[in-house]
């Protein structure tokens, strides 16, 4: 029995059958979702040959000393944004051994929100040795801190197929 949502399961195993088919490895840099994306990706038998590694960034702190995440990029914009969401995709490549990166930052609530970054705000992003790139940001809204971060896995693991679907 899985800690996941079938449909989770079902994404998580997806990706890493075609990782697996490429001889492709995946990194994860999280902030919202604590580790629930590699969690979800190494609930499946054969995960090691995929899952280099991830990185859990939940304080600033925790941003710029991992994954390099400029101090000014989140003095600037603040660590819920598209430019810290690229920076942290692209320090897990940088720091790992993966062919793709992604990552997650945003406001799961209940408190936090505010009213430019409302509760259920998430920047993803993924970025790939190949070139590609893709940042999305999604507004979940105020469906309860468990579901923002479900949702944010699955958005997640979707950004991993379409990586290494246009790379491919």
């Amino acid at each position: 029995m899985s800690l996941y949502p079938p449909d989770i399961e079902a994404a998580a195993a997806r990706i890493i059958a075609l990782y697996t088919a490429l001889g492709q490895m995946v990194a994860t840099a999280e902030s919202c979702t604590g580790g629930l994306i590699a969690g979800a990706l190494t609930e499946i038998a054969g995960s090691s040959a995929v899952v280099d590694r991830g990185f859990v960034t939940y304080s600033n702190q925790a941003k710029m000393d991992l994954i390099g995440v400029d101090s000014v990029t989140l003095q600037t914009y603040g660590a819920v944004s598209s430019e810290t969401a690229m920076q942290m995709a692209h320090g897990a490549l940088f720091r790992s051994r993966a062919d793709v990166a992604v990552s997650v930052t945003g406001i799961a609530g209940p408190g936090g929100g505010s009213p430019g970054k409302p509760v259920g705000l998430v920047h993803l992003a993924v970025k790939a040795r190949s070139g590609f790139v893709q940042h999305r940001e999604m507004r979940y809204g105020e469906i309860g801190r468990d579901l923002v971060r479900l949702a944010t896995v699955r958005t997640a693991l979707q950004l991993l197929i379409e990586a290494v679907q246009t790379s491919a």
